[in-house]
């Protein structure tokens, strides 16, 4: 199901012996534009310490009960590894986890490409990995992995069309069955009065971190004829369809892996 980032803020986490907290963020790679993680913000049970959980231990929110179930206990999650969300991620925090959880490692060279991940091989409980098994991240590595990124603070970055600025980023379409971001919704407001438009990853041409600016060699045209984006409505494959049929772009439920991107740093 496709769901919008913004309204998973706020999501309840329940853990196999109580709630644990509620989303506050969402960090994807922009590598692959896969969601990484949830920042959970655990107030008041641990006095507003903040965790990182993995899609992979994460169940499906049920009807509209707004809580995602995790297959982890209250004292796995309070003994993780410390996270301090306003500095990045490093590898070696990354590490910490996924060895202390026992969940899948991304970035190796043999891990499924972003938008495929599968709950069937989620590990079942957390769980200190062997250290023949753990992780060993590069000198680089340890210093900072500029590619994990906050949704949140991704928002409201400036987008620019081949001939003039077309509005800014104002959410996030997510794919909760691969965890993948498909689409950046557009708010036009500046130039569409009222408007909303959303766009794949891949048919930008660039990300500036920096400038907060992003940019596609669309045109300001061709955006505005677009098919329009209701908010108050589920994006479905119908709706996806005509969108990349309008845009002449391949859909990614025919691919078999996501395109890359080239990224400024």
């Amino acid at each position: 199901m496709l769901r919008s980032a913004l309204r998973l803020r706020g999501y309840r986490v329940g853990a196999k012996d109580g709630e644990v907290g509620k989303v506050r963020d969402l960090f994807f790679d922009d590598n692959g534009w896969g969601v990484r993680y949830l920042v959970v913000d655990t107030r008041p049970w641990l006095g507003g310490r903040r965790v990182l959980l993995s899609p992979a231990s994460l169940g499906r929110p049920h009807g509209e009960e707004n809580v995602f179930r995790v297959q982890l206990t209250r004292e796995e999650i309070e003994t993780s590894p410390s996270v301090t969300t306003d500095q990045p991620v490093s590898r070696q925090l990354e590490k910490d986890i996924v060895d202390y959880f026992g969940w899948p490692v991304y970035w190796s060279p043999a891990a499924p490409a972003a938008g495929s991940m599968s709950r069937a091989h989620s590990p079942p409980h957390a769980r200190q990995r062997p250290e023949s098994e753990q992780t060993i991240p590069t000198p680089q590595e340890l210093e900072g992995d500029p590619s994990v990124r906050s949704m949140y603070e991704v928002a409201g970055y400036r987008i620019r069309a081949e001939d003039g600025q077309i509005g800014h980023v104002e959410d996030f379409i997510v794919d909760d069955e691969a965890w993948a971001i498909r689409y950046l919704v557009v708010d036009t407001r500046n130039w569409l009065p009222g408007g909303k438009v959303i766009l794949a990853p891949d048919w930008f041409g660039r990300f500036d971190w920096h400038e907060s600016k992003a940019y596609t060699a669309l045109s300001k045209a061709a955006v505005k004829e677009a098919p329009g984006y209701n908010p108050s409505q589920p994006v479905n494959r119908d709706y996806e369809g005509r969108l990349h049929d309008y845009y002449g772009r391949p859909a990614y439920w025919m691919m078999t892996a996501a395109p890359s991107l080239s990224w400024r740093m």
